[in-house]
């Protein structure tokens, strides 16, 4: 099970809540690109409605950071030969502690499911106008082709229209509802968006630690005298 971020991390998360607008003339012959998944990880109420939630289940998330540090502890447990990885006759040789780790993720993922519900309803109510802002954004800027970032292998920075269809859901949905109504199913689009932007979130939330960590190094490099 995918690891859920911290109430603190959705909160530092480096993604823009505004976007600035381009010039009609970013694209290449009518040719531009854009990320459904950033956008929408990057719209405003995307970045309130996690905040919301990240508020409302501080607790349960607290709780799962220490199941976590717990599942941590009984791996490296049964990992006796310290490769990162259980073998079988690792996990055989210490069957309590196997059930134990059982046990403990089992009361993770229960404590995680309200929590997964509330962030995929919150993202299903933004899909639903995806397609209207990119729409906006086409007819904006006469868009005749409208490609993935992935599926580019050269392309100036202007060709990505993502930060428009930002602001263009900005102003169609700026703001969702967190719960639920009772009897509520996720669409599998919505499941999958939630899994894509999660990837996002804890990828933006790493770099920006990797970024912290390095930044006493550099702040003591540039205080060194310049010799003038």
């Amino acid at each position: 099970m995918k690891l859920l971020p911290k109430t603190t991390a959705l909160a530092t998360v480096a993604v823009a809540a505004a976007a600035i607008a381009m010039p009609a003339t970013a694209q290449v012959n009518g040719i531009a690109t854009s990320s459904p998944e950033v956008a929408i990880a990057k719209s405003q109420a995307r970045t309130t409605a996690y905040e919301q939630i990240g508020k409302t289940y501080d607790a349960q998330i607290k709780q799962i950071g220490q199941l976590r540090q717990k599942m941590a502890q009984d791996q490296k447990a049964l990992d006796t030969n310290n490769d990162g990885q259980i073998s079988n006759e690792e996990a055989k040789a210490k069957p309590s502690i196997v059930q134990q780790l059982q046990t403990t993720e089992q009361q993770a993922q229960t404590l995680s499911q309200p929590i997964a519900m509330a962030q995929t309803y919150a993202l299903e109510q933004i899909i639903q106008q995806y397609a209207a802002a990119r729409q906006q954004v086409i007819s904006q800027k006469n868009i005749q082709i409208m490609l993935n970032p992935d599926a580019v292998e050269y392309g100036p920075p202007t060709i990505d229209v993502t930060d428009d269809i930002v602001a263009a859901l900005n102003q169609r949905v700026p703001s969702v509802t967190t719960t639920p109504p009772a009897n509520w199913r996720p669409s599998r689009q919505a499941a999958q968006l939630r899994d894509s932007v999660q990837n996002l979130l804890i990828a933006a939330a790493q770099q920006q630690a990797a970024q912290q960590a390095a930044t006493p190094t550099t702040g003591s490099t540039s205080a060194k005298p310049t010799g003038r």
